[in-house]
């Protein structure tokens, strides 16, 4: 009988500890490395640019959740070299906030100086899940391939500890917080620096905005200015580019 209830009150603590893993509030730290020579493409103007700045950017993010809503802002810069102010203001001024509750989307995003706000259902993912696993941060951490915009794949490692179905940007729609992110045709990626219990409630909430967009409204605003900026016989650097400024928009 001893023995019994001593396996019980093991079984018990065990299932305790394990439970205890699973964290439902919590803020993510995120370094955020894009390389921007890459993204500027070439031709002259470009090539004249590269000389004056660092090959990556290095910024922090941090994700914030709590009561099943996040929100995934800027916080600072690394140290070092500086890329030009405008490639830097976007980072700075974005938000992408999450109610998962209710299936609601907003994000602010700041386009070559002139904001915009969206209100949304949170956009669909289609994911497929990897037998690769990594330990990030401490947690370990499953891959998943998805693709977004139709045509740009994202590979993420996500933790089933941490309860978030989010991740950096508008990224979303795993069985966890996704702690390490890549997207190669952007040349960015996101990696989970720590990970800390407990998150302010009161700034996990969406930016308010006189007039919001939905994304297909934004969609068809940006495709209209594109179309001002560029011509019909554009070359090669011409469109990667148009295609970079698509994405940064929509990620």
């Amino acid at each position: 009988m001893k023995q019994f209830i001593t396996l019980l009150l093991m079984s018990t603590a065990v299932f305790q500890t394990n439970a205890q893993q699973f964290i439902d509030k919590a803020v993510i730290e995120y370094e955020a490395k894009t390389n921007v020579k890459k993204t500027i493409g070439g031709g002259s103007w470009a090539e004249m640019l590269k000389e004056n700045m660092p090959q990556f950017k290095t910024a922090y993010f941090t994700l914030s959740f709590a009561n099943n809503k996040s929100i995934f802002k800027f916080s600072k810069w690394a140290d070092g070299p500086k890329v030009p102010e405008f490639m830097r203001r976007g980072d700075e001024e974005n938000s992408w906030y999450f109610d998962f509750d209710a299936n609601k989307f907003v994000m602010e995003k700041d386009v070559v100086g002139s904001k915009f706000n969206v209100s949304d259902s949170i956009p669909a993912i289609d994911w497929k899940l990897t037998n690769e696993n990594r330990e990030i941060a401490g947690f370990n951490c499953r891959k998943a391939i998805g693709k977004i915009m139709d045509s740009v794949y994202v590979f993420a490692f996500y933790t089933d500890e941490i309860l978030i179905p989010a991740g950096p940007c508008s990224i979303n729609g795993l069985p966890g917080a996704v702690l390490g992110l890549t997207i190669p045709r952007m040349y960015v990626s996101y990696m989970a620096t720590k990970v800390s219990l407990g998150a302010d409630e009161t700034k996990i909430k969406p930016v308010t905005a006189k007039k919001q967009l939905t994304n297909t409204a934004l969609k068809t605003t940006v495709t209209e200015r594109i179309k001002e900026w560029t011509s019909d016989d554009e070359d090669e650097d011409s469109k990667m580019w148009r295609n970079q400024f698509l994405w940064n928009i929509f990620l």
